[in-house]
């Protein structure tokens, strides 16, 4: 099997040592990727097993023998019932491998950042503006999507124009950017949800937008 070049960057991304840019990259990757989206989220899970028990897991106990391993360390939290729960698992995840996988193929949530393109899996809906408006928006507002998001926008001409992050589902551009939006020109705008530990977990369309000119 031919291994993603991207699943060198998903340590990276988890504890955000990305540039905003390759961040960016990495995000509309994976949302396309089959073998880069499951690896994100098996990896999210053990880092967040690591993060919130890290301190007991590799903590050196009086007496605990120094050969011990890791397996060993992360293994001890499982109790007798987790570990038939896994095995009853993995059985169940080996008969869908052999049985169904063959006469099936998976598609992957797919997300076409463009203008033109919709957006498949979990999206945002965005609310205001749309279409044509007559003057300078004075707020752009989406639909919420869940507790304890964070939402960060991002605003279009021909290039990025601006962006910002936000937990409410409203936000007002600042009065720089508002004079830098003219009558008769075409914008886009776009809105992503991350979760709280910072991945990106929803994403709206492209809305385009024109503000028509004064008579």
């Amino acid at each position: 099997m031919i291994r993603c070049k991207f699943e060198d960057l998903i340590d990276e991304y988890l504890f955000n040592r990305l540039s905003n840019t390759e961040k960016q990259k990495f995000e509309e990757h994976y949302f396309n990727c089959l073998s880069c989206f499951e690896k994100m989220q098996e990896q999210e899970e053990l880092t967040e097993v690591i993060r919130s028990q890290g301190a007991m897991i590799f903590q050196d106990e009086r007496g605990e023998r120094e050969s011990i391993s890791l397996f060993e360390k992360v293994a001890s939290f499982l109790t007798p019932k987790q570990w038939v729960l896994a095995a009853v698992s993995a059985a169940m995840l080996l008969t869908v491998i052999f049985a169904i996988i063959p006469s099936f193929k998976k598609t992957p949530p797919q997300f076409f950042l463009t203008v033109e393109d919709s957006v498949r899996g979990q999206s945002i809906s965005l609310i205001s503006p749309i279409i044509d408006i007559k003057t300078v928006p004075r707020y752009f507002e989406w639909k919420e999507i869940g507790d304890d998001v964070e939402y960060k926008i991002y605003v279009y001409n021909r290039d990025l124009l601006w962006s910002e992050s936000t937990k409410k589902t409203r936000i007002s551009p600042p009065e720089e950017i508002k004079k830098l939006m003219v009558a008769g020109q075409k914008y886009c705008w776009q809105v992503k949800a991350f979760s709280a530990q910072g991945t990106l977990i929803a994403v709206s369309s492209k809305v385009q937008f024109q503000i028509t000119k004064a008579e």
